[in-house]
């Protein structure tokens, strides 16, 4: 049985991707891809964001749920006022929306762009005589700017879009908008609060001796240098030899902390707790502990993902292949989960437990 899904979800001048001729190109056929994707990068807040590990782990669960997800076209019918979904066969967009990479890798880049940006973006690169797309290219959002809505909230569909500083016929792309706001928007203070966490455990970390501070007890005072350069020789001394000596002038006073303490660890996970609450994500599915929270079956760990986490995604991946500009009035797009919830249940045994 396949599961049911939701039908119907500053201007700036950068190197141009591709030439004029070819931007002519694209507009009247609506073939090609939009120039080179040689000169492509990842934003550096994206990157950050990504060396946070439970933002990792959540985008690495979403973004790997959706990209497995098979795309079935379907077509509904009214039987005594009610509708019934009938199933139609696939075109090869659906099984490969890109000819040149895999449908894993588009859906779960699309899935990836949602999350950190609130939209995604594809651009058509072929259709059918009928006018309706026949192939498409993934284009980052990172490398796409639309002048007329500059974000980070997003309005609706652009009327102006740039790919690269180039401007891309607004025909041919498909434009998703997520039902929730850029995580790289709206969780950037927790986002800079887990990096400096991080940051700061690191510094511990490769501290080889014990935290603490030297203080002069009497003769002529040491100017600010030369405590300096007493404090240097001494850690350095320390990371050699773990024994250390001090004449009657000076005392050496170690700090009153635990492991736990300079490593942060409760400010982490508090850190960790908040960031899964901007992923969408319920703690336990990153690895955070929470109280009373047990699992029967993998069967309800992965509906708890896709409900959670991943269906806002799913459905604004539907609706918008299910628009008129993708899909031919009366027929609409699903993102299949049945083989999703299928493939959990083969980790049971037939007493219903994990095996």
């Amino acid at each position: 049985m396949v599961a049911s899904g939701s039908v119907g979800l500053f201007r700036a001048k950068q190197q141009p991707a591709f030439g004029a001729s070819q931007a002519l190109k694209a507009a009247a056929g609506g073939a090609g891809r939009p120039g080179p994707l040689v000169t492509l990068s990842n934003s550096s807040r994206s990157q950050r964001a990504m060396s946070v590990p439970t933002i990792a782990r959540a985008v690495g669960l979403i973004t790997s749920t959706i990209g497995g997800l098979r795309i079935a076209p379907y077509a509904v019918q009214y039987t005594n006022g009610l509708p019934n979904r009938l199933y139609i066969e696939p075109e090869r967009w659906h099984e490969q929306p890109d000819p040149n990479c895999t449908r894993n890798f588009i859906m779960a880049s699309t899935a990836r762009d949602l999350m950190f940006e609130g939209r995604a973006f594809w651009y058509i690169t072929s259709r059918y005589s009928t006018g309706f797309p026949a192939a498409f290219t993934w284009l980052p959002a990172n490398n796409v700017q639309t002048p007329g809505n500059s974000g980070p909230e997003w309005f609706g569909p652009a009327d102006e879009i740039m790919f690269q500083g180039v401007d891309v016929p607004v025909e041919n792309v498909v434009q998703f908008l997520s039902p929730i706001p850029g995580m790289l928007w709206y969780g950037d203070r927790a986002i800079d609060i887990a990096v400096a966490l991080d940051q700061a455990a690191k510094r511990f970390s490769s501290v080889e001796i014990a935290a603490g501070y030297l203080q002069q007890r009497d003769g002529e005072p040491m100017s600010g240098d030369e405590l300096t350069e007493l404090a240097a020789a001494w850690a350095e001394a320390r990371q050699n030899r773990a024994i250390g000596a001090l004449n009657q002038h000076v005392e050496w006073h170690e700090f009153k902390s635990n492991p736990s303490t300079l490593q942060l660890h409760e400010g982490r996970q508090h850190a960790a707790m908040e960031l899964a609450r901007v992923m969408q994500v319920p703690p336990w599915l990153v690895g955070l502990s929470v109280g009373g929270m047990t699992y029967q079956n993998s069967i309800e760990a992965r509906r708890d993902l896709f409900l959670f986490g991943a269906k806002p995604y799913v459905d604004c991946i539907e609706e918008t292949l299910s628009t008129g500009q993708v899909t031919p009035r009366g027929r609409y797009v699903e993102l299949d989960i049945s083989t999703y919830l299928e493939e959990a249940d083969t980790d049971l045994d037939d007493t219903g437990v994990n095996a």
